[in-house]
């Protein structure tokens, strides 16, 4: 196997953590180029021979203990509350505890709280032009854990999550009739698809007659309907605190996080209470579908990341690549990495699933620098986090056309919707090992780098000219850090077609191969066909590997160099639709 040498951070003050009964944990003491730095990881080896690693890297009783003193710090014990009857709270994209604005507003607002989670069958259906699985097996694996901690969470705090297989305009009048609520709370959404549901839900509900509330209000007379109140939630800035309007973002990104940083710092983590109990009498809170109960056929990640759902998952990644492992001093260095799970964060499947609240990377960020470092690594990472408001408020801006084949400026330009070119991408068998890698990478886990998903990218509408589309939706399928607004904004970005300046965006796979893997680590990694190779070979494997499907545009293999056009400073992370 290549050695794995792309995760890297300083070894002073760290705190190796003793290997699992199930885990082999490996040191390799190497310098590091960019940063002076050592590398270290952790590798779980499998019956096979193969390496995976679990993000997060720590063990069940380190979770609940950093769990149990991140809640205690966002918890106020002087809270009171002053509603009458019972709030439910829809939990969609955000499946957290800590900073959840609804959840707060429910509790406040009422007497006792119904959290609700539907199973809605319209996610696992196919995506809207090439029928590919809406969701797939990984992604369904991680939120149904993601659901089972916030279950475990919720019943920390006195409550409990009840699961309804169904559609939430059906389910929610249904409950929302039983037990006499008197307002749902939920995330606010961008996007077409959770805006239908958004508009049904409250259609649905306004047919629902409540009786009125005795002796609580003499204004409170005849009967009542339930409403639904939407409230802002995803993004690190809030949408009623940025310098302009949701029709007047800034179509350029430059422009749009110069203004929101000179606004001003985004609001505070909204604190919870210390127990959010009573809950309503519920009989059977329902049970966490399995993945096979969702219609798909479960699939285990045997090689690569293996990502754990949930918010106690995702505090521990903050906590142990923050602070157990003292990574963000060096992260503007290491982002561009392909390999492992130290090169990056790796915060974004929880972000997109809301277990993580990016105001409470925003803090832990502030509170980073002011007790160890602040340098351009611990912006950059807020850079990133804004990156993600931006594509957010977008799509408030440009609703559907994001998701149209000419992008926000109806850019028109002849694609191709050859199906064996698309094939070859999507199972990682072009000919061109950096492109087979990520694509195999990306099927087997669930995830890929940002520098791999710019390169795949760039192929599939450069080299190949397919329909962008189809690579947006494939996306759609296999990524666990799904997430519409990003998706669609990276792949429009990506395509030409979005709102960036710089239209004719080329990676040189060439050049991109001699930048970030330049000895064939990564790449034979996940084509082990290439592991016996000499390392400057792996990447341009020639006759030793498949034959090209397509030339490329720009570059030359032979010659292991390539024209490259634009390698833009930008690093984002495509997510989930």
């Amino acid at each position: 196997m290549a050695s794995l040498s792309l995760f890297s951070f300083s070894l002073r003050g760290e705190k190796l953590l003793q290997p699992s009964n199930r885990a082999l944990t490996l040191l390799f003491l190497t310098q590091h180029k960019p940063c002076a730095c050592f590398k270290i990881m952790s590798l779980h080896s499998t019956s096979s021979g193969t390496v995976m690693y679990e993000v997060p890297g720590v063990d069940v009783e380190q979770i609940d203990h950093v769990v149990e003193q991140t809640f205690e710090r966002y918890t106020s014990k002087t809270m009171k509350r002053n509603g009458v009857g019972t709030a439910i709270v829809w939990f969609r994209n955000d499946l957290r505890v800590l900073d959840n604005e609804a959840l707060y507003k429910a509790w406040v607002s009422s007497e006792m709280v119904l959290p609700v989670y539907c199973v809605d069958p319209r996610l696992f259906q196919t995506t809207y032009h090439f029928g590919f699985p809406k969701t797939g097996a990984l992604r369904a694996q991680f939120l149904m854990e993601s659901l089972a901690d916030l279950r475990k969470n919720l019943i920390k705090k006195g409550l409990n999550l009840l699961i309804q297989q169904g559609k939430p305009e059906e389910v929610l009048p249904s409950l929302a009739k039983a037990f006499a609520a008197h307002t749902v709370f939920a995330q606010k959404e961008t996007c077409s698809e959770e805006l239908m549901v958004e508009k049904l839900v409250n259609k649905a509900l306004q047919r629902v007659h409540l009786p009125p509330i005795p002796e609580k209000s003499s204004s409170q007379t005849g009967t009542r309907i339930p409403i639904l109140q939407l409230v802002w939630g995803s993004t690190m800035y809030d949408i009623d605190d940025l310098p302009f309007s949701a029709k007047n973002v800034p179509d350029v990104y430059t422009q749009f996080r110069k203004s929101v940083e000179a606004k001003g710092a985004p609001r505070g983590c909204v604190k919870a209470p210390v127990c959010l109990a009573p809950p309503p009498p519920v009989e059977d809170w329902g049970g966490v579908p399995s993945v096979d109960q969702l219609g798909l056929q479960p699939q285990k990640v045997s090689r690569g990341m293996k990502f754990l759902g949930g918010e106690s998952a995702a505090l521990s990644r903050v906590y142990e690549y923050f602070w157990e492992k003292d990574l963000l001093k060096v992260y503007k260095e290491t982002r561009n990495g392909m390999l492992g799970p130290d090169y990056s964060t790796k915060f974004s499947p929880w972000l997109a699933s809301g277990s993580l609240s990016p105001r409470f990377v925003y803090e832990e960020v502030r509170r980073y620098e002011k007790e160890r470092h602040a340098n351009d690594s611990t912006y950059w990472v807020l850079f990133e986090l804004i990156w993600r408001d931006y594509f957010r408020f977008l799509s408030v801006k440009y609703r559907n056309s994001l998701f149209y084949l000419g992008g926000p400026r109806k850019v028109e330009r002849p694609w191709s919707l050859d199906q064996k070119l698309f094939d070859s991408w999507r199972d990682g068998c072009t000919g061109y090992p950096l492109i087979d890698a990520n694509m195999k990478e990306l099927a087997s886990t669930g995830f890929m780098s940002n520098r791999g998903r710019q390169i795949v990218c760039s192929f599939l509408v450069r080299d190949m000219g397919i329909d962008w589309r189809m690579g947006a939706e494939w996306f759609e399928t296999c990524l666990l850090d799904y997430d519409p607004c990003s998706n669609y904004g990276n792949w429009t970005y990506g395509a030409g077609v979005g709102n960036d300046p710089r239209e004719d965006r080329y990676f040189s796979i060439p050049k991109q191969a001699q930048v970030y893997d330049p000895e064939g680590e990564y790449v034979s990694f996940w084509l082990p066909q290439l592991q016996n190779l000499p390392k400057d070979k792996r990447n341009f494997p020639g006759k030793q590997y498949l034959e090209p499907i397509v030339p490329l545009k720009f570059g030359n293999l032979n010659k292991h160099q390539g024209h490259n056009k634009t390698i833009p400073r930008r690093q984002t992370n495509y997510g989930r639709r």
